[in-house]
């Protein structure tokens, strides 16, 4: 039984079928030969699919090979453009050159974000910008008022995940640009919003500018199509370079021959997750909150980390007092139900959540941690037995 469906889900059979007969248009997309203009015709129209799902102009989309390379693009080709300017910019002075061109600029990023993202700001410190993490409550929620009590005058960049990878907290990302456009219209500056969707868009039909992004990841891994491929929108307000030298391709931003076959899959499943979002978001949840509520009867002392009301509808972060997380993970696997204990990108690194450790609590909270995201291949009966496999191994093991 596979309930892990935040760290990778599995490629839908019509995702497959469809990358299968692509397979067969095998040319070069940057050739002008007949078999280079079909693939270059799979390309766009893939392109534009994935556009229309998240509302913005196929021209504004970017492939990439994955959500961490969208993240590493979007914040330090951002910080390279800065890097490379000339001419002085409004609010930093003028630039010195590369290795002093962000000292005096301000980024602001939650603390609970992928490491993809939390290691390009570790990187945009090193390289003399300063950076502020602006907290969850202890519902796990960005609150816009944190962020408007970080902002500057040198403000120029912000990264707050749509929907938390480790406990499915939406965050009021609209909310949060409702605060920049006042700070913006104030100090006549500019700040950039980006969002690392994550596994958002499975539940969320939400458009980047009803959000307000100027920049969003995107990882078909997540979203039921094919991993090594990821996309990322870049409004008209963003100046990226490119971290990825030796192409034109991608708007010169993502150098390296397009694999066609692998974005007519991820278009293929964007549109997939989009005509069924609304049934299965609700189907989903109802499980989840039997989960929920056969494990809180069942466990004496579990804590549910996360605002339920305000997460994704499959997933289900717990907290189990007296029992080692990673031992119970191993426990369960051992009875065939897959699960984790925080982001996979995490597991064997730490020794707890840094996500859970952010809401407070007592420490225990954040060591004993335990993921339950829910997908398409789950049943009724896969929650009555997970509730029954968990609740007999913690009476007869804890400690």
């Amino acid at each position: 039984m596979y309930l892990d469906y935040a760290s990778a889900t599995p490629v839908l059979p019509n995702v497959i079928e469809t990358m299968t007969r692509a397979m067969g248009t095998f040319g070069n997309p940057g050739s002008i030969h007949q078999e280079g203009v079909a693939a270059a015709n799979l390309l766009k129209d893939s392109r534009a699919r994935i556009a229309e799902q998240i509302g913005c102009k196929a021209r504004e989309m970017i492939f990439t090979s994955g959500g961490t390379e969208a993240n590493n693009l979007a914040i330090l080709g951002f910080a390279k453009s800065l890097e490379r300017e000339v001419v002085p910019r409004s609010g930093l002075g003028k630039a010195r050159g590369p290795t002093s061109a962000l000292s005096g600029t301000h980024w602001i990023v939650s603390s609970i974000e992928h490491p993809s993202v939390l290691e390009c700001f570790a990187e945009i410190e090193l390289r003399g910008g300063h950076v502020d993490f602006v907290d969850p409550d202890s519902l796990g929620i960005i609150q816009p008022e944190r962020v408007k009590r970080l902002l500057r005058t040198e403000t120029i960049f912000v990264s707050i995940g749509w929907a938390n990878g480790e406990i499915g907290v939406v965050q009021p990302i609209a909310r949060i640009k409702e605060v920049l456009r006042a700070h913006e219209e104030t100090n006549q500056t500019i700040v950039l919003l980006h969002s690392d969707a994550g596994q958002a868009p499975l539940y969320d039909g939400a458009h980047v500018h009803s959000l307000g992004l100027d920049i969003l990841t995107l990882d078909s891994g997540k979203l039921y199509g094919p991993r090594g491929i990821g996309a990322l929108y870049i409004s008209n307000r963003v100046k990226l370079s490119a971290i990825q030298l030796g192409g034109s391709q991608e708007r010169g931003l993502r150098a390296g021959t397009e694999n066609v076959v692998l974005a007519v899959g991820f278009a293929e499943s964007f549109a997939a997750i989009a005509r069924e979002r609304q049934s299965e978001s609700k189907r989903l949840q109802v499980f989840r909150e039997t989960l929920e509520k056969g494990l809180r009867n069942g466990i004496a002392g579990i804590v549910v980390n996360g605002d339920l009301k305000r997460s994704l509808p499959h997933m289900l972060n717990i907290s189990i007092p007296g029992i080692d997380s990673e031992y119970l993970t191993l426990a369960l696997d051992n009875n065939l139900i897959a699960v984790s204990t925080k982001s996979a990108c995490r597991e064997g690194e730490h020794q707890k959540s840094h996500v859970v450790a952010l809401l407070g609590g007592d420490e225990w909270r954040a060591r004993n941690t335990l993921r339950f995201s829910l997908g398409r291949d789950t049943h009724a009966h896969d929650i009555d037995r997970v509730i029954h496999t968990l609740v007999q191994f913690c009476a007869t093991h804890t400690e």
